[in-house]
């Protein structure tokens, strides 16, 4: 039984967890316990963490199982190891290496599957980003069945160019197959948009990211996904991604209930200043918490957290700790389809728990506790 503070109200809640599932969660006469409770953070886009590239075929499990670990301590329950542009066999190797640990790892539970972002990208310097232009390549749907059996059947979100010769009909594909498409490191105009979402696309990954320096003030395909209210949008609320003023209205246009954070943490994540690798790509991670290629200023991923970032969304977009929680829980297991993770501190949901302690000013979330399958897998020391 966990007695905690419920981000909504502030008033105390009893959680019990039973057979991995939260059992009930009912009010209780208040203590003095200072400590919240949220659902545990999900995050749909991890390139990497705590120095371990999951892009890399080669990353040993034990490596895959440390970097899992360092996210538990972030508040991170479930999230998607993400694999991005590269050549098919290096693509292919690193999902079947990632299923792998997903299967045979007590840490794998954490995997909710896996997320695809490239290959089938714009290859335009701005929204082709890190992405390597040599690996990128059309639309192909024998090389998506063949990324998904590397994966085991576990790819849950992919990401692609509603531009590229094909892309509508690989999006009405993959979507009766039950995987999310989503819309990135694009430069489509507002119908192919368009017709994207009529073929089934419902995410627009990292919006505001993998975009040219400079746009038409409008139209954009910034300005075209903000306005299609089928589409749900990721964002990056590191401060260096995203100014505070895009985050503001960004999650303003699309809505609390449409706004989903992600941090895109590569490699460097939870590491000090240094070099690292993104898949065929040398970064660096700088002194000022930026992860961009060697040689360049193009960012290449993040060191975001999530319990940081939640902090941040409260910060930017000015909303409340349970608002910006469910952007961090609810509203990304909604995208992603994790029917176990549907509500907020549901009975019947997967006990997945985290507890915090919670300062106001500025926005601050202390890590405590955090709990999968019913099960602590971090505690603070």
């Amino acid at each position: 039984m966990i007695r905690a503070l419920h981000p909504a109200t502030g008033a105390a809640v009893e959680i019990r967890l039973h057979d991995a599932r939260i059992e009930s969660a009912e009010p209780a006469a208040r203590d003095s316990t200072d400590l919240y409770a949220s659902p545990g953070l999900i995050d749909l886009q991890v390139n990497g963490f705590a120095g371990v590239d999951y892009n890399s075929p080669e990353i040993s499990l034990d490596d895959i199982a440390r970097s899992i670990r360092a996210q538990h301590a972030t508040g991170v329950t479930r999230f998607l190891p993400t694999v991005i542009t590269g050549s098919p066999q290096r693509m292919t190797g690193a999902l079947r290496n990632l299923a792998r640990a997903r299967r045979e790892l007590p840490e794998g539970a954490s995997i909710a599957g896996f997320h695809v972002e490239g290959p089938f990208i714009s290859p335009d310097d701005g929204p082709r980003g890190a992405h390597p232009r040599s690996a990128v390549r059309p639309p192909d749907r024998e090389e998506f069945l063949r990324l998904q059996d590397a994966a085991e059947g576990a790819i849950r979100l992919f990401t692609l160019a509603p531009e590229t010769p094909g892309a509508a009909a690989l999006i009405e594909y993959i979507v009766a197959r039950g995987v999310v498409a989503c819309l990135g490191h694009t430069n489509a105009d507002g119908a192919q948009i368009r017709d994207a979402v009529r073929a089934g696309a419902t995410l627009s990954t990292h919006l505001g990211n993998g975009a040219h320096q400079v746009l038409p003030r409008h139209p954009n395909y910034i300005w075209e996904q903000l306005a299609v209210d089928e589409l749900a949008a990721s964002f990056i609320v590191d401060g260096i991604h995203l100014p505070p003023s895009f985050v503001k209205c960004a999650v303003r246009a699309k809505g609390l209930d449409r706004s989903i954070l992600v941090t895109d943490a590569s490699s460097p994540a939870g590491c000090a200043p240094g070099r690292y690798q993104l898949g065929e790509v040398d970064v660096e991670l700088t002194a000022g918490n930026r992860v961009q290629m060697v040689g360049s200023d193009k960012l290449a991923g993040s060191a975001l957290r999530m319990d940081h970032g939640v902090s941040n969304l409260m910060e930017f977009a000015e909303i409340s700790l349970a608002q910006a929680l469910r952007m961090a829980t609810v509203n990304p297991a909604r995208a992603a389809r994790l029917d176990d993770r549907a509500g907020f501190l549901a009975a019947g949901d997967a006990a997945d728990v985290v507890l915090f302690r919670y300062s106001p000013s500025p926005p601050r979330l202390s890590i405590v506790e955090t709990i999968c399958n019913g099960a602590t897998i971090y505690r603070a020391g």
